[in-house]
């Protein structure tokens, strides 16, 4: 009864979350959905009565508000995301468990009283004993065929659950692995995905590269024309990596106006070659801002640093080999790529 009642209760704060967050414009991330997870399980009543407030007045969730109740009210307090979704989960799996047993339990209860049935039929039983045994068979057979009935329901019911939860999952996986403003992968992925190279490498010594990309002079477009510029420079430039790699390689943006391009069974010189695609295809264009596009910002160039993985690496070694490349590059004037 008690993995029910969490199963009902946790399903339904999933469900009432999500939506709510879709309907405010609230970015789903671990700490925004925390805060919601919350605001639906009544457990935080200052955080629930915050929340109406806020929505009485009609403020919007900007990422300052959302910052500010999660740190006012979740930060010490409640889990991850993925955490939550994935216990939510597990507490699915153990009532299906829990079903599956009791319908054994119930079949094993059936054998045995066909057994004793059994016995009773050889004691030449009179006619009167004969119904009552028959009766008794019958009853039964329909105790048995009414709990597979409900057995089946709640599988069905289960695995609509299971699967709505795996896809809940997977989307949120999926947020919590990408930067909002570029849509590349972010840090978090990189980091992962470049663990999966160190171990494939020491399993298989299969080889694999890796790009550090740093935008040319970003600072002074912030400074110059605003941080909004300097997001479409962000975006150009992460739109023009996405189109020039391919297959399994991986485009992150690793902080502020630096990016890493991994490439996994590339050798030094196809990385190179990569890396000069890239430089050439972001200076290629020029870039105009304004409605008309009167005022131009030139020509956005790139400076990369190429590294290839060696015995005796690990994803750190790697990165500080690339970074080293990258600025040579700097120093060699920009616009250019560097290597080992």
């Amino acid at each position: 009864m008690h993995n029910n009642q969490n199963l009902e209760q946790t399903s339904q704060i999933l469900h009432l979350a999500l939506p709510k967050m879709a309907e405010l414009a609230i970015p789903v991330t671990p700490e925004n959905y925390a805060i919601w997870y919350d605001y639906f399980a009544e457990t935080n009543l200052n955080l629930k009565r915050a929340i109406d407030g806020l929505i009485a007045n009609d403020v919007k969730f900007t990422p300052e508000v959302n910052l500010g109740l999660y740190n006012r009210f979740i930060e010490e307090h409640s889990p991850e995301i993925i955490e939550n979704v994935q216990i939510e989960t597990q507490i699915l799996i153990n009532s299906l468990v829990n079903k599956i047993e009791q319908l054994g339990q119930g079949t094993e209860s059936f054998s045995a009283n066909l057994s004793g049935y059994g016995t009773q039929l050889q004691a030449k039983p009179s006619s009167d004993e004969l119904n009552l045994i028959a009766l008794s068979i019958a009853a039964e057979v329909e105790q048995v065929i009414a709990k597979n009935r409900e057995m089946t329901s709640s599988l069905v019911s289960l695995s609509d659950e299971i699967a709505n939860l795996k896809s809940e999952m997977d989307n949120l996986s999926k947020v919590a692995m990408t930067d909002e403003l570029t849509s590349l992968k972010n840090r978090r992925a990189y980091e992962l995905f470049a663990a999966e190279q160190m171990t494939k490498f020491t399993d298989t010594q299969t080889v694999c590269s890796l790009l550090m990309i740093d935008i040319d002079h970003f600072k002074l477009f912030n400074d110059t024309f605003g941080h909004l510029i300097g997001d479409k420079v962000l975006a150009y430039v992460a739109l023009a990596m996405k189109n020039t790699v391919k297959g399994d390689d991986l485009v992150a943006r690793y902080g502020g106006e630096e990016f890493v391009v991994m490439l996994p069974n590339a050798k030094l010189h196809d990385a190179v070659n990569v890396a000069e695609k890239i430089r050439e295809r972001i200076s290629l264009k020029k870039l105009s801002i304004g409605k008309e596009k009167k005022q131009s910002l030139g020509h956005i160039t790139v400076s990369i640093g190429v590294a290839t993985l060696q015995t005796g690496d690990d994803a750190e070694t790697l990165m500080a080999r690339a970074d080293e490349q990258l600025y040579k590059a700097k120093n060699a004037g920009r616009n250019c790529v560097k290597y080992a």
